[in-house]
């Protein structure tokens, strides 16, 4: 039986459900707020609800990314005016720093100087960049929103303006000018730049809906372009085998690079869905990876040694806990804090995630053994929202558990929006699995 933090949800949790049992656990989850989504004036998502004694993580923030996951699960409610407010304001944020995208184009920057790539990291209230180092090269981030955007126009939920078009135009243009196939981006986890298989995949997602788009949608289309140089059919075709290729290589692993190898890597989930991009086979591989090599009891790590919110973290001085991730592994060898192996954070995102991809599964095959895997993580996610006792509230979706001395703790990234996202199209896909049964 999976671990539940709540008592009020524990006596709702079973290992089977009618879809009475289903809306019960809906009907308190939004009579307590756990799918509160707070959200900027423009339509943009910050990372976390942030209370004073947590602004110190900085997620008050607009990441592109988690936006992109927050605004998709608003997407599958037909929450139509909240998603358009949300993707117009990062096409707005996107004119705004085109000259980030411009520059590599034209071969003005190099892809390496990453605080000058475009900021996938900004302040939501004023689209501002924030002057702060980060690393920038995070082609995943930039993927999600071209496939997004794709799949907004594609279903005629966003018509695009001829300024929106001419910003898609800069993502493929970008895309080549970085050698994304092998390019060494930081990635989902914002960490040492590597050529990883979760960056390449998103890309790949993106490029072929677009080019989908352009075949579908050629009037509109027609002049997909940034100065004189028009996004090709052909281009695209090109970018996405060199993607492919690279994914041949490097799958299931997340990186094969030498002395930057990583087997394992729960980013690699998100290929499976929500973009589909992987093949039955390669998905079955991943996702029995991630299973039998990250999940823990309380959640899913990241990956095999990771230290981010790594034991007693909050021990550690808080520009540490806040800076990047070769600033925190340096600090924590100097000052002999190795992570031992099975003391990695466990995440909160991923259970959702396999629980959709199993109901996916069902839904198309009826299979049982599907149903009972979909049921089995859809508790494992409703079983880490917090406790009624916990300091940032009760009935929160949690960025992560830790371990706290030696007890696994929700961190203060708590509510994170992206789990809340997550947990919802779970609860979402279950609905439908249930009146299939």
């Amino acid at each position: 039986m999976s671990v539940v933090h709540n008592s009020e949800i524990a006596r709702l949790v079973k290992t089977d459900y009618n879809l009475k049992d289903l809306q019960n656990i809906k009907l308190l989850l939004e009579e307590k707020g756990t799918f509160n989504f707070p959200v900027l004036d423009n339509g943009l998502f910050p990372a976390a609800t942030v209370a004073d004694q947590t602004k110190y993580t900085g997620y008050a923030a607009v990441w592109i990314r988690d936006n992109v996951y927050v605004a998709y699960s608003h997407y599958l409610f037909g929450e139509t005016s909240i998603v358009i407010n949300n993707i117009k304001s990062l096409f707005q944020y996107f004119q705004k720093h085109q000259i980030r995208f411009e520059n590599i184009i034209n071969a003005l920057v190099t892809p390496d100087r990453v605080m000058e790539r475009p900021h996938i990291r900004f302040n939501g209230e004023n689209l501002q960049e924030i002057n702060q180092s980060w690393e920038h090269a995070q082609n995943d981030a930039l993927g999600y929103f071209l496939w997004f955007s794709c799949k907004l126009i594609s279903n005629k939920i966003l018509e695009p303006t001829q300024d929106e078009i001419k910003i898609l135009a800069l993502f493929p243009l970008y895309f080549d000018a970085v050698s994304y196939w092998e390019d060494e981006d930081s990635g989902h986890w914002e960490e040492t730049p590597k050529i990883e298989a979760s960056s390449i995949g998103v890309v790949v997602a993106s490029l072929k809906a677009l080019k989908q788009l352009k075949i579908d949608y050629p009037h509109i289309f027609q002049n997909c372009r940034y100065q004189d140089k028009l996004v090709t059919i052909e281009l695209l075709d090109n970018l996405i085998q060199k993607g492919t290729d690279a994914l041949n290589k490097i799958l299931p692993s997340e990186c094969v690079q030498q002395n930057k190898e990583r087997r394992y890597d729960s980013a690699l989930l998100f290929l499976i869905y929500p973009l589909e991009v992987l093949n039955d086979s390669m998905a079955g591989v991943i996702l029995g990876d991630v299973i039998n090599n990250l999940q823990g009891k309380y959640g899913i790590s990241r990956y095999l040694n990771d230290s981010f919110w790594c034991r007693d973290y909050t021990d550690l001085p808080e520009s540490i806990r806040t800076s990047i991730s070769t600033e925190r592994e340096q600090w924590l060898k100097e000052n002999q804090r190795a992570l031992k192996q099975g003391e990695e954070a466990q995440w909160c995102i991923f259970d959702p995630i396999i629980s959709t991809i199993f109901g996916m599964k069902f839904i198309k095959t009826q299979r049982k053994e599907f149903l009972e895997k979909q049921i089995l993580y859809l508790n494992r996610s409703l079983g880490q929202i917090t406790a009624e006792d916990f300091q940032l509230g009760g009935f929160k979706c949690p960025e992560l558990y830790y371990l706290e001395k030696d007890n696994y703790v929700p961190n203060d990234a708590t509510p994170l929006l992206w789990t809340q996202a997550n947990l919802r199209i779970a609860l979402k896909i279950m609905e439908e699995s249930l009146r299939l049964k």
